[in-house]
């Protein structure tokens, strides 16, 4: 068995960049940016008024002055004269500041009469101008590779870019197997279940920006489940779900490996998750998740996920931990690094996480109502109350 650190330094080098793409910045959300768009105009394009008030010269610019309103400016809506001495422009929050005019004075700060204003006694010190090129400037770039937040988009936008290079979506297509699986809606046997990993799985894979194809279930059977490998050909990704211990109707690992697997790695020492398999099948990632729904969806975030941001050009990195502190002592660890269920709340400003009592394998239930999984490193020593400890949110 390997660490969960060695297994996915592994599967990261089977991982490559994938081609980028072009699309409209309207479909760009939650892509990888792969080239940095460039800056066609400076933003703001001209000195803009920050605050609704009254354009003046710096010289004008004392209390009890008296001055003469010319004209207006308001956003979309520029003045086309020249601020002289002792004139003033009535403007709107985003007008550009008129020609000769260096400051805004708050409209809070004057009192006006017709075509008249006089400035207050106590002014404010700030010139209340957004100067040209403050936010970014032509030719500024923005840095790829990065996933593309709501306000990245409207960086972009205001950039004057319409279009943006992205990576293309990975491809995963999951496999379940087993002939005691059937689909949610079906007539199970007694002596069946419900296939309920892939939905988790696929949807996990989405949040994580690929296209998914979820293919029928393979019963147990070599044949069978080389047809349904076959149909997974062409996808960046295959993972199967079920079958990769090494029971006699575990085929997974000998099917593959007929198929051309050159195998990265299998078993590693965590719980859930035991027994894993990665390698590669012509250009494709092959992970066998074991069956366990538990087993399958854990996998799915410590090494499905991190595999599909690195094939978008992320940076090769495991699922992000934080911080919280212990609200229950818990025992100490073995020889396996242990994800375990749990729950963290925040309480006035700290993360208190609270392990679930049952952990086994099995139980969706559990998984469900969890929104962390508590790690627990290889020999980690019992912990008391308050101890500080890592988690991954779910």
């Amino acid at each position: 068995m390997i660490s969960v650190d060695e297994a996915l330094t592994r599967l990261f080098g089977l991982c490559g960049t994938l081609p980028g793409e072009t699309v409209p910045l309207r479909q760009a959300a939650n892509r990888v940016l792969a080239e940095p768009p460039v800056a066609t105009r400076d933003q703001p394009p001209f000195a803009a008024s920050a605050m609704d008030g009254y354009a003046i010269r710096e010289s004008d610019h004392e209390p009890a002055a008296r001055l003469r309103v010319i004209g207006e400016a308001a956003a979309g809506h520029a003045f086309s004269g020249h601020v002289g001495r002792g004139e003033a422009v009535r403007i709107f929050t985003g007008a550009p500041l008129p020609a000769g005019a260096d400051r805004v004075v708050l409209q809070e700060d004057v009192r006006r009469s017709a075509d008249r204003i006089i400035l207050g006694d106590r002014l404010d010190e700030g010139g209340n101008v957004r100067a040209r090129g403050q936010d970014f400037r032509l030719g500024d770039r923005l840095a790829a590779p990065r996933l593309l937040r709501p306000a990245d988009l409207a960086l972009i936008a205001a950039m004057n870019v319409a279009e943006v290079k992205v990576a293309r979506r990975p491809v995963v297509a999951l496999i379940a197997t087993g002939d005691e699986l059937v689909m949610p809606g079906a007539q199970p046997r007694p002596d069946q279940i419900i296939a309920s990993n892939s939905f988790a799985l696929a949807a996990m894979a989405e949040a994580a920006g690929a296209e998914v194809r979820m293919l029928p279930i393979a019963p147990d059977g070599e044949k069978a489940l080389r047809f349904t490998l076959d149909l997974a050909r062409g996808a960046d990704v295959i993972v199967t779900i079920g079958g990769a211990s090494v029971g006699d109707h575990d085929l997974v690992g000998r099917v593959a490996g007929d198929a051309g697997l050159k195998q990265a790695f299998y078993k590693i020492a965590m719980r859930p998750g035991k027994p894993l398999m990665a390698g590669k099948i012509d250009r494709s990632i092959l992970l066998g998740l074991p069956g366990n729904p538990v087993s399958a969806i854990v996998c799915g975030h410590l090494f499905m996920c991190p595999v599909l941001r690195a094939l978008q050009g992320l940076p090769p990195q495991p699922a992000p931990s934080r911080l919280a502190e212990l609200a229950t002592p818990v025992p100490a660890n073995g020889m396996r690094a242990h994800y375990m269920r749990a729950r963290v709340d925040d309480t006035e400003g700290k993360a208190y996480i609270h392990p679930f009592e049952r952990q086994d394998s099995a139980l969706l239930r559990v998984l469900s109502e969890a929104n962390a999984l508590l790690i627990r490193p290889v020999d980690d020593p019992a912990r008391d109350r308050g101890a500080k400890v890592r988690y991954i949110a779910l």
